[in-house]
């Protein structure tokens, strides 16, 4: 849906509210079923009365009207109209709530909280307006908590303990008795149940559910960030059990009932740290002089089966966690290292697609199926790239994967030549039909044996990594249009239009450096968007426009109602190709093997739920992996207290300038009141911070030298003092 149809499909849904409320506030006394209110309301259309069935249940459920009998409804007795909303609590300690019945979210103080937090769904009422200020709301009840435990501190007194939260959107300490510590101590670092809050006391109680360790220790802090996002770091026992129960042998009589491949030229090409690998690519060459491609993906769906705790725990986690040390993965390791790894010399089951393909790149046929495939090599990046640059069989030893330098095969040079040439093919034509090409820079980390780190380094996507995108996307794109131009019930990765606003803002900030992006319609914004990306590459402010180019693009989602995908240019697009790391992905395989044997399509509700959880999941484990890589960017930086690094101001808010170190992309802040050599004020039309006597200032985009300040590992914070800039 885009957003001109999000926008009007909200505006009826606003109307139809409004309209309920009129019919039920006219007569307050006589109750109605829809039938009766669609009259009032004028609604004759089949559409219009299911959304005023479905809203009508909404409202019910929400306890802001009474079905007062079966299918009957009435206006809920009140002084004041009641609306449902989620709180967005503020540094301030105020609150907005961001309400569907309203467009802009309604103001609500810190003393009208009424004990919520965060993320909580609530029911609020309007406050009268004075003095024509606008409308201030007032939480009456809390609906739903959007957590049920917290990470903090346990502060123990002889008689009672606190645990003092570490999310600074937490405002309160949670009252824990001694019988409930489980044996924490004075100190320690904890994840504590909240439980009720009485009228009468200051502060909710708790109950200590798990001792992370002591703060600051490494293992403790990675800890936090999962508890901090509910996600674990280990399997419940039955779960390990039940895994450790599957029958992972290859049969025969299995294979029998799949398309056997295992004699054609099959390897994987994956980071050369890969323990799962959950795709590969096969060659071979027919006598029409086409291509047959195999895009071969982990059957995890054999092994995963429904009405069972594995699948329980696959569906609750959704996505495997990548976090700068570790893995938190999606299954068990018996399937994600070991049956469903597509590991070299070893027969594996697969869900494929075949594609016949020309030496332009054109698509003659296609095939989708459970095969039955055998590894012949197992290939890092970085030796796929060295066959691409030299065209050579033999991958020296400093970049082999193996004990010394080794020679492949003339067919497997062949295959990968043959890959890089078709994936640049496919890429031009996806860039030249309106794809957005991002390539972030991303920071990773060189680990010692404590995991403290020793250096910063930067991934760079290159040809052997772009060779492997092209044909997962091919994969995913040609998965996702068989299924949908039958218009059959199916999970869908989308991706909607930017935001016009966010696009001007970032226009605004890109002018600065020189840059700007071409609004006028949607080939000239994704042209102008790929120069843009492209000009900035290698300079200082790369990473910034980076950020902000992403941040400017709405979120890519799953869901069963397909609206394309912006970003890649795509009509349909779904995820196929990685069921060992992502539950939508094992969603599409049962699909689409449910319609290649003859199936009716299931009704879109049940899959629609799915989505949204495995979007919802997929959020905070990205989160808990930016809260990762801050972490270790902070340890990082305590090493290095009395050098100064160049930066460029990141950032510029009223209370300090962000600052982005060049060199390893470490960011931190310079507060406001740590610079004195005047008193400055925040300038938020020019993104600065302007000294009021000497008239300094300090922009968006400037340079900077900074030294450390500060180190906080626990809060998570990194405080720069400033040296000067840079002349």
């Amino acid at each position: 849906m885009s957003k001109k149809k999000k926008r009007a499909s909200s505006q009826r849904k606003n109307e139809i509210t409004k309209g309920i409320f009129t019919v039920l506030e006219k007569e307050p006394s006589k109750s109605f079923n829809y039938k009766q209110i669609a009259s009032k309301m004028g609604i004759s259309d089949t559409r219009d009365r299911n959304a005023l069935i479905k809203r009508l249940g909404q409202l019910k459920a929400t306890n802001r009207i009474l079905e007062v009998e079966t299918g009957k409804f009435k206006k809920k007795p009140s002084l004041h109209t009641y609306y449902t909303g989620k709180v967005d609590l503020t540094t301030s300690g105020n609150a907005y709530i961001i309400t569907e019945d309203f467009d802009n979210d309604i103001f609500v103080p810190y003393n009208k909280l009424n004990k919520a937090f965060h993320g909580d769904m609530v029911e609020i009422f309007l406050r009268p307006r004075r003095n024509g200020k606008k409308p201030e709301g007032e939480i009456s009840k809390v609906l739903e908590r959007r957590k049920s435990s917290y990470v903090g501190i346990v502060d123990k007194q002889k008689t009672f303990a606190f645990v003092r939260p570490t999310d600074p959107k937490m405002y309160t300490d949670i009252f824990v008795p001694l019988d409930k510590l489980k044996k924490a101590k004075d100190g320690d670092k904890v994840v504590v149940a909240l439980g009720n809050w009485p009228d009468d006391a200051d502060s909710p109680y708790g109950e200590v559910l798990e001792i992370l360790g002591k703060p600051g220790e490494h293992n403790t802090e990675i800890h936090s960030i999962l508890a901090e996002y509910g996600l674990p770091y280990e399997f419940p026992y039955e779960v390990e059990q039940f895994a450790k129960t599957l029958d992972t042998s290859i049969k025969e009589s299995e294979i029998a009932k799949r398309r056997d491949m295992r004699d054609v030229l099959t390897f994987t090409i994956d980071p050369k740290d890969a323990k799962d690998f959950d795709d590969a690519l096969s060659f071979q060459k027919l006598e029409n002089g086409n291509y047959e491609i195999g895009i071969h993906i982990a059957d995890v769906s054999h092994y995963l089966q429904t009405d069972t705790v594995l699948e329980d725990e696959a569906y609750e986690r959704a996505t495997s966690v990548y976090l700068v040390d570790r893995v938190v993965p999606m299954l068990p390791e018996v399937l994600s290292n070991l049956a469903c790894s597509l590991r070299p010399n070893e027969e594996k089951y697969t869900f494929s697609a075949i594609f016949e393909i020309d030496e332009n790149a054109r698509l003659i046929n296609q095939w989708f199926g459970r095969t039955a495939i055998n590894s012949n090599e197992r290939f890092a990046y970085e030796e796929a790239q060295h066959v691409i640059e030299t065209k050579q069989a033999k991958i020296p030893k400093e970049i082999s994967i193996r004990e010394d330098a080794y020679t492949v095969s003339d067919d497997v040079v062949e295959a990968i030549l043959t890959f890089d040439k078709l994936a640049k093919i496919m890429r031009k034509q996806r860039m030249d039909a309106g794809a957005i090409s991002f390539d972030k820079i991303e920071v990773r980390f060189n680990l010692n044996a404590k995991n403290e780190p020793e250096g910063v380094y930067f991934k760079e996507s290159k040809d052997a990594n772009k060779l492997i995108e092209e044909f997962m996307l091919l994969a995913n794109k040609k998965v996702a249009e068989f299924i949908g131009k039958q218009k059959k019930t199916f999970v869908y990765r989308i991706h909607d239009e930017p935001d016009e606003e966010k696009l001007m803002a970032l226009n605004g900030v890109i002018s600065r450096f020189g840059h700007s992006i071409n609004l006028k319609d949607k080939k000239s914004l994704n042209n102008s968007l790929n120069q843009l990306l492209k000009d900035v590459k290698g300079k200082k402010e790369q990473n910034l426009v980076d950020t902000l180019t992403i941040r400017s693009m709405s979120k890519a989602i799953y869901t069963t109602e397909n609206i394309g995908h912006y970003g890649l240019g795509f009509e349909y697009y779904t995820h196929f190709t990685s069921p060992i790391r992502r539950y939508p992905d094992v969603m599409v395989h049962r699909l689409l093997q449910h319609y290649l044997d003859g199936g009716k399509p299931p009704k879109d509700t049940l899959y629609e739920d799915k989505c949204r959880h495995s979007s919802d999941m997929e959020l905070l484990a990205a989160s808990a992996e930016r809260d990762s890589i801050k972490y270790m960017q902070i340890k990082f930086m305590e090493d290095h207290r009395n050098q100064k690094f160049l930066g460029v101001i990141s950032g510029v808010t009223e209370w300090g300038i962000y600052v982005e170190i060049i060199e390893n992309k470490c960011e931190g802040m310079v507060r406001i009141r740590d610079i004195k050599d005047d008193y400055y004020v925040f300038d938020e039309r020019n993104f600065a911070i302007v000294g009021e006597r000497t008239k300094r200032m300090y922009q968006l985009g400037d340079e900077v030298y900074v030294m450390v300040k500060e180190t906080d590992l626990i809060k998570r914070h990194l405080d720069f003092s400033l040296v000067g800039r840079k002349k």
